[in-house]
């Protein structure tokens, strides 16, 4: 059968040399990362997070933190569960060049994966981590510039099925009635995950007759980020549940390193409380305005929302990336949890960013 190698034949390295050539040639964004980002600025926080056993009594030997990190990066970029990211280790050599494997190497399994992240999780090292790739991104030159954009994004999970009693309970930060007794599925119940309602602005018809908005419900939690509107790289960050106001986070993803003092966001972050905090601090308010209540909206108030809504719209890009291409979902259980994989996914997108803003840069 024509394609298939000869009985007895087994593929040597000069054969998988090759098809790694042929993976390069056609662009491997792994290989990219792997040239452009130094992990090894983060060894030392990783080492501190996740102290290694006393392995006096022999075993066998952990896997590098590093090498583990980049399972995780990996992982997040691809949108994969702990087991699938173990399977496509061991079948994509694009995979296993990134991490620096042979074919005769050990993998990490499923739950050497969910262990490391949640060490991860437990030190509550992901707010270090990111700073530390934001340290790299400045001393490349990448400062915070021209200004920020602020939003958030929902993030979903499994969506719980409870009854109305357990609802409640849960809102009041109480476990539902004869959980306790069950252990293996209080194990399973995410208790921090919250319904909310997205609306979707149906656009008016040629004849200008409105339409019906959507109310789209969604379960989960919220992403809320500051990017800088030069780079567009993520600058600060936070996680929430997918109920939790935006406009009370404002606060917590300022940044003041930006060398501009606007800041972009949707009319969900104002209120005279944000816009007295931004004067304090010292930042100027381009957030949107909100509609006159049952009044057309001026004409000098619609200009002046265009205009900032052409700068805002840069921040959609970031979150179309990370649900499209990199497929964010949390598949783990409870507000810390998902904070870690919410921060890997941010990380990751300021990673892939950086990438591309080299190769813009370089000479052709």
């Amino acid at each position: 059968m024509t394609g298939q190698m000869p009985t007895g034949q087994m593929p040597g390295f000069f054969d998988i040399d090759e098809r790694l050539q042929e993976l390069s040639a056609k662009g491997d964004d792994l290989e990219r990362i792997n040239a452009l980002v130094d992990f090894e600025i983060f060894r030392l926080d990783l080492e501190a997070a996740v102290p290694r056993a006393d392995r006096s009594k022999g075993g066998r030997p952990p896997f590098d933190h590093v090498f583990m990190f980049k399972v995780l990066i990996l992982q997040t970029m691809h949108g994969l569960s702990d087991e699938r990211c173990e399977y496509l280790i061991k079948d994509r050599l694009s995979f296993m060049r990134f991490l620096g494997l042979g074919l005769a190497d050990p993998v990490p399994d499923g739950n050497t994966i969910w262990t490391f992240r949640e060490a991860l999780k437990k030190s509550k090292a992901i707010d270090a981590l990111f700073q530390r790739f934001n340290e790299a991104l400045r001393a490349s030159g990448y400062l915070a510039m021209g200004g920020q954009i602020i939003d958030a994004t929902l993030v979903a999970a499994p969506k719980q099925r409870n009854a109305n009693e357990e609802k409640k309970a849960i809102k009041a930060g109480r476990i539902p009635n004869g959980w306790k007794d069950k252990p293996a599925k209080l194990r399973q119940k995410d208790r921090d995950a919250r319904w909310t309602v997205k609306f979707t602005k149906a656009k008016p018809k040629g004849d200008g007759a409105p339409q019906i908005d959507l109310a789209i419900p969604a379960f989960g939690y919220k992403n809320h980020v500051s990017i800088d509107r030069h780079h567009g790289l993520i600058r600060k960050w936070t996680a929430s549940d997918a109920a939790a106001y935006d406009g009370a986070r404002l606060g917590d993803v300022l940044d003041k390193e930006n060398t501009a003092s606007e800041v972009w966001a949707d009319t969900a972050y104002r209120s005279k409380k944000n816009e007295k905090m931004l004067t304090t601090r010292g930042f100027q308010s381009r957030i949107h305005r909100k509609k006159p209540t049952g009044r057309l909206m001026p004409q000098r108030m619609r200009v002046a929302k265009a205009r900032k809504s052409k700068v805002r719209v840069a921040v959609e890009h970031v979150f179309a990336h990370q649900k499209g291409l990199m497929g964010v979902f949390i598949r783990t259980i409870g507000l810390a949890r998902a904070k870690v994989k919410i921060g890997l996914a941010n990380l990751a997108d300021n990673m892939r960013r950086f990438v591309w803003l080299q190769g813009r840069s370089a000479p052709a």
